[in-house]
């Protein structure tokens, strides 16, 4: 019993001093005001490599910090972006929508702000040569809009992220590495959006993968979405981990 006792003590104190090392990043947009999280690693890999983490639509949350906290112990530079701005956070599903919504449409502001972001993981000391950007539903979609708009980046990853984009857009080269890490039971993502996707990186020339996960539905990394498939958007464990050690795998091919 005491052996577990201190075992659990040295999580909780892990966890403590990951999220102590999250420092608060103030930067602007023009006349808007953004503030993300940063974090530097006490054991950093040679080149410093760094990922960019784009949060889901409810901007900046917990599970995106955690995140953070777990790839500066691996040894990555990690920043967590704010796309709309401090005082425009959403408060509700509703206002999420409408904010995710305008920046889906608005993709090249959404670009911009996720540049923005990126030059803040470069001034926390991440090697400009060697980042990756990856992000959760939302902030999935900003991956791939990243990628889409050739930003700096090595590599993107999204995980159960809108695939979509208006028909209109020309499919422009790709140079970047894409990893779309997707639950095959997404009812958010239609089949035809899938195929559409998978056209697209085959027209784009990108050097692109897609793994599907059984039995997982949209959200399927957080742990706050609950268990139930039929909502649409739960909690995987399964899922969660294996998309996980696939980030992870990519991680190390691309940086």
């Amino acid at each position: 019993m005491k052996l577990k006792t201190l075992l659990f003590l040295a999580m909780v104190s892990s966890l403590m001093t990951g999220y102590a090392q999250l420092a608060t990043v103030d930067y602007k947009d023009g006349e808007q005001n953004l503030s993300g999280f940063g974090i530097k690693p006490q054991n950093g890999l040679k080149e410093k490599p760094g990922v960019l983490i784009l949060p889901a639509w409810m901007g900046i949350d917990e599970h995106s910090k955690e995140s953070a906290a777990e790839l500066a112990k691996l040894g990555y530079y990690a920043f967590v972006a704010d796309i709309y701005g401090v005082d425009k956070r959403p408060k509700n599903a509703s206002e999420a929508g409408k904010n995710a919504g305008y920046y889906k449409q608005k993709f090249t502001d959404y670009q911009r702000r996720i540049q923005l972001a990126l030059d803040q993981l470069v001034k926390l000391g991440a090697n400009p040569d060697k980042i990756v950007v990856m992000g959760y539903c939302f902030g999935g979609t900003g991956a791939l809009e990243a990628a889409r708009g050739n930003l700096k980046v090595q590599g993107a990853v999204s995980f159960h992220g809108g695939l979509g984009k208006d028909a209109s857009r020309a499919a422009n080269k790709i140079n970047t590495k894409i990893l779309v890490l997707h639950g095959a039971d997404d009812p958010y993502v239609p089949k035809a959006e899938v195929d559409a996707f998978q056209a697209e990186m085959k027209s784009s020339g990108a050097d692109w993968q897609m793994v599907f996960y059984a039995n997982a539905v949209h959200a399927f990394t957080h742990k706050d979405a609950g268990n139930d498939n039929s909502k649409g958007a739960a909690y995987n464990e399964l899922a969660d981990k294996r998309s996980w050690i696939a980030f992870k795998d990519f991680l190390k091919e691309v940086l």
